[in-house]
């Protein structure tokens, strides 16, 4: 990455995932909102005690795939009937967790928590998040800026590059490692056009849509729990992209925690609409 040159990029690749921890949907365009791309993490599993679950415990997560259609999102999993979930439709509000923030959600019914339980082995109830409740990213990270989650880990959006993905394929192949795919990041924007990281040395994005700029600004680098060692396809687990990250990736800003891709939030051009092949143009951050 050269500091005379201006950051500039496009979207590669967007992804969508509507149920937290399952499998995500890659889409040619999604339409921006308060709280992310529309209906990404919009559900959650949680346990008995309204505890979230997610891959770390139950790497079988990986095999749910959903798919949108119309007004609903249809769950599929090996050996199970499709579960249609109505967009509009929920049961009984509840309180349930995810992480340190108690949200107000509502419980999707008994024949969805039976689906989850029968996959995945637990007693399980999937939820939809209370659109009227707010749950903020961390102000101290954002720079005071009110941006909202639904049922993501802690940001409304999560970007990283095909470059960074081919540095770490390089390593993986060097170490007699088999290249992994972008899908075991969880991104929402993949950026094509720069370099490996160069991610994480931007600060604003300015994308150039149909109906207007959308400003967004990278706030936090993405700390990596195990769950890029989960093969989506088979939901084993190996640690080769672990260690290979661990090698070069300890990231400083996060006390040396390994980190990949880019937590980022909206300031400019909610409601506008994010398509593959947008211009990105950005600013350097000089620290």
């Amino acid at each position: 990455m050269s500091t005379a040159e201006a950051f500039e990029a496009r979207i590669d690749r967007l992804f969508v995932y509507p149920v937290k921890s399952c499998a995500g949907i890659e889409v040619s365009d999604a339409l921006l909102t308060e709280t992310g791309l529309d209906l990404d993490r919009a559900w959650m599993v949680v346990d008995a005690e309204g505890e979230f679950v997610s891959q770390r415990e139950l790497p079988r997560m990986a095999l749910v795939q959903p798919q949108l259609k119309w007004s609903e999102v249809i769950l599929r999993a090996p050996g199970m009937l499709a579960l249609h979930l109505k967009v509009d439709t929920v049961e009984e509000p509840v309180r349930v967790r995810v992480w340190r923030d108690e949200v107000a959600a509502y419980d999707m019914g008994d024949v969805a928590a039976q689906w989850f339980s029968d996959f995945l082995g637990a007693k399980l109830r999937l939820v939809r998040f209370d659109p009227e409740h707010k749950r903020p990213s961390n102000l101290q990270w954002t720079g005071g800026v009110e941006a909202l989650n639904q049922f993501s880990d802690g940001y409304p959006l999560l970007v990283t590059s095909m470059a960074s993905l081919a540095g770490l394929n390089e390593r993986l192949a060097k170490a007699g490692q088999a290249a992994v795919g972008i899908e075991r990041f969880r991104p929402n924007i993949v950026l094509a056009g720069v370099e490996a990281h160069d991610e994480d040395r931007v600060d604003t994005m300015r994308v150039a849509t149909d109906d207007g700029d959308v400003l967004m600004r990278a706030v936090k680098p993405c700390a990596r729990c195990p769950i890029p060692n989960i093969d989506p396809s088979t939901a084993e687990s190996h640690p080769a992209v672990s260690d290979a990250l661990q090698a070069y990736r300890s990231d400083p800003r996060l006390d040396g925690a390994v980190t990949f891709g880019m937590n980022v939030i909206t300031l400019e051009g909610l409601d506008r609409t994010l398509r593959v092949g947008q211009t990105v143009r950005g600013d350097w951050k000089f620290d």
